[in-house]
This record gives structure tokens, C-alpha cells and sequence, in this order.
């Protein structure tokens, strides 16, 4: 008779940790799944099906609350820490999110170290991109070795900076931190809020899709995992056909949805210049490497299938003319408090932290300007290219 790995799961109901649940859940023939989850009405909605299956057991909990978290982690193989605020809750909430995120991270080592047998324990952490902070082409590469230095006023990437430190430095026999990056599911489409205007759209991200990082929860926890995968950092991603400049990213969402391109629905100043997190990843390959997660499926097909699983009135969603989104979408620029063109008028400190100055926001006259210059998404030629025109380094 196998014995089953007895696996604990933050963050289950969250887009990367039920993903992870479902690859888990597949393989309940070797792995027994125990989750936290709050007791809300929709986690309820998602997890009350399972009540009676012998493989997973749910504490209904916090992750701020010591023995919620303890209860998990007594007799597990396996810690997955995925669960914490995220965007948007922590863009209106920071000061919350420093303070759940850390605590959380506490709570999850001081539990571990309490077990008898804690050097048998794996832990795996899900750290962020965020972490890198401000990262705008010409300086769009990077790597886990990367410093560590958040963009100002991100209190998302220190909680995630801070957590990962406590991880790292705890003495744990095993720990790794896998970086997510910006994850890529149905529900991205229909995500609207003023944080969408944080980004530089001349800037880059390489994604990861739902999918690819809930086999990457799964995988982690096989026997084939190497002794020396562990005990280090390493960044999430689905590929280089998913590196894309936000730009591109906008440009796929909308035509995901029939809409026209971000020229038709934005205004260019409504995008901020600076001051956000996103780099193309020269250490993309390691974790496929040791965990052989991606699907690797193309990237416009990709975008495509996200339609298909969204409610069918989605599929309308291209009979709404260009003035209409554009009158939809401009509310979210002027939010109070959260908006980009609210910062111009109300808040001169955010403003000069994600504009630069008024004259740089005041110069920003045509989308020609927004559109991000020709990048090289293949490390080897971005190198050759770098190193000709620049004569730097990466």
C-alpha cells in the first residue's frame, strides 16, 4: 500500500492555489490535500463539494492566526504557502497587506520549526516578480539574483520581500521561494480597476498561465524533484513566447474580446511611466528544468482560449463601439485616491513617483510615444544586441 504525502495548501481558493489543488486533486492516489481557507460564502461555494471525500481536509481559519496555521502544518510533508493579500486588495489596502503577509509567513516557519520531525518538511514559498521592483526597457532584463528593491509605495513587494527573508533565514532544512509572476486566467479579462493604469505600457512582463503554475504546486511535491532544487530562489514563468511588453499584453486582452487596440478605448496619459515592477527573465528555463511544468502552448492561442471560458454574453462584448469602452474605462483613470489622473491634481508625491515630473507628463501628446520601441525577446540575440549598441551589460 502507497503511502500518501500529507500536503498543506494556503491560499487554495486564490487563482494559483486552486489551480494547484486541482493538479493536486488529480493525483489523490498520492497525495492526501489539507487547505486554509477563510470561512467565507465562496470558499464555502468552492470547497463545501469536498467535504465528505476522505483526500482533503479543509480548516476553516486565517493565516493570521497561529493555531490555524499550526493545525495545518502538524504532520505535513509538504507546506505550499501561497495564500495572502494580492492586487488589488493590497494597492487598497497596503498597510494591511505588510501586516497579513509577514504574519502569515511567521506563523507558517514558527509552525514548522515546532514539529518534532520539521526537517522532513518542504516548504515552498510563492514569492513575486514585485519583488525586483522598477524595471523599464533599456534595463528590462533579469534574473533570481537580481536585488531586492520595491517600487515606492509598493508595501505589496516589501510584505513579499520581508516573508521570503523569513523563509530563507529561518534554518529550515529545506525551503525554496518561487517567484510568481503576472498569472494569466479567464477571469484577467474582465478584471477592471484602476491599478491597470500603474503600468507602464512600454514596459515588460514574461507570464505564466494558471494552468502551468498549478502543475508547478503539484510537480513540486514528486519524489523526481533533485536535493539540490532546494534552498534557493527561482522566477515563474511560462516561456519566452510569453514575454511580452505591456503594450502587446493590452493589445492581446482587448482582441481577446473583439474590442480594438489600447489607441481606441485609452488615453496615453493615463498610463503612468515608472515606478512599477516587470522584467523578461535571463533564468526563465531553470525552474522548467527541474519541474517540466508548461504546456507550452502558443501564445495567441492561449489568449484565445481564455475567451471560451468566460460567461457567453463576453462574446458580445465587440458589438460595444470604441467611445463607449473608452467612457467606461476613463472613470478608472480618475478614481479618487487610486486613479493616475487623480495623482495629478491631489497627489504630487505619487504623481512624480509614477510620472517623473509635469513636464514628462505634459509631453505625453500621442500614442507614438507610448508605444514601446522593438525589443528582442530571445536572451542570446537581446545579449548580442545589448552588448553591440551599448557596449553594457545586461
Amino acid at each position: 500500500m502507497i503511502m500518501k504525502k500529507n500536503i498543506f495548501l494556503t491560499g487554495g481558493t486564490g487563482n494559483m492555489g486552486w489551480a494547484g489543488f486541482q493538479e493536486l486533486y488529480k493525483r489523490k492516489d498520492r497525495f492526501h490535500i489539507r487547505l486554509l481557507a477563510r470561512d467565507s460564502r465562496k470558499n464555502h461555494r468552492m470547497l463545501d463539494r469536498y467535504a465528505e471525500d476522505p483526500d482533503v481536509t479543509v480548516i476553516w481559519g486565517d493565516l493570521t492566526r497561529y493555531e490555524d496555521v499550526l493545525e495545518g502544518v502538524r504532520g505535513a510533508d509538504y507546506v505550499l504557502h501561497v495564500g495572502g493579500m494580492v492586487s488589488p486588495a493590497a494597492d487598497y489596502f497596503p498597510e494591511k497587506t505588510l501586516k497579513v503577509n509577514v504574519t502569515a509567513a511567521e506563523n507558517v516557519v514558527n509552525a514548522v520549526l515546532a514539529q518534532p520531525d520539521q526537517d522532513k518538511i518542504k516548504v515552498v514559498y510563492i514569492g513575486s516578480v514585485a519583488q525586483y521592483g522598477d524595471r523599464n526597457p533599456p534595463r528590462h532584463w533579469g534574473s533570481a539574483d537580481d536585488p531586492q528593491t520595491p517600487a515606492k509605495y509598493d508595501m505589496y513587494a516589501l510584505s513579499k520581500i520581508r516573508s521570503e527573508e523569513i523563509f530563507a533565514k529561518a534554518g529550515l532544512k529545506h525551503w525554496v521561494s518561487l517567484r510568481q509572476s503576472g498569472i494569466l486566467y479567464p477571469g484577467i479579462l474582465k478584471v477592471v480597476n484602476p491599478t491597470a493604469f500603474h503600468v507602464p505600457i512600454r514596459g515588460v512582463l514574461e507570464w505564466a498561465t494558471v494552468e502551468d503554475s498549478g502543475r508547478l504546486l503539484a510537480n513540486v511535491c514528486e519524489d523526481w524533484v533533485p536535493e539540490d532544487f532546494w534552498n534557493k530562489a527561482y522566477n515563474i514563468s511560462s516561456g519566452e513566447q510569453y514575454r511580452m511588453t505591456n503594450y502587446e499584453f493590452e493589445t492581446r486582452l482587448l482582441n481577446a474580446l473583439g474590442l480594438p487596440g489600447p489607441e481606441k478605448v485609452f488615453e496615453p496619459k493615463w498610463f503612468a511611466l515608472k515606478n512599477f515592477h516587470g522584467m523578461w527573465y535571463t533564468d526563465a528555463d531553470v525552474l522548467e528544468e527541474y519541474l517540466h511544468f508548461r504546456a507550452n502552448i502558443p501564445v495567441d492561442e492561449y489568449f484565445a482560449s481564455l475567451k471560451s471560458k468566460l460567461p457567453w454574453f463576453y462574446s458580445l462584448a465587440f458589438l460595444a463601439p470604441a467611445w463607449a469602452v473608452k467612457m467606461f474605462m476613463k472613470p478608472y483613470a480618475f478614481e479618487k485616491g487610486m486613479g493616475t489622473q487623480w495623482w495629478v491634481e491631489n497627489d504630487r508625491e505619487k504623481f512624480e513617483a509614477y510620472y517623473g515630473s509635469l513636464e514628462d507628463y505634459r509631453n505625453i501628446t500621442s500614442w507614438e510615444q507610448m508605444r514601446p520601441p522593438h525589443m528582442e525577446k530571445n536572451l542570446a540575440k537581446a545579449e548580442e544586441e545589448f552588448r553591440g549598441n551599448k557596449g553594457g551589460v545586461l
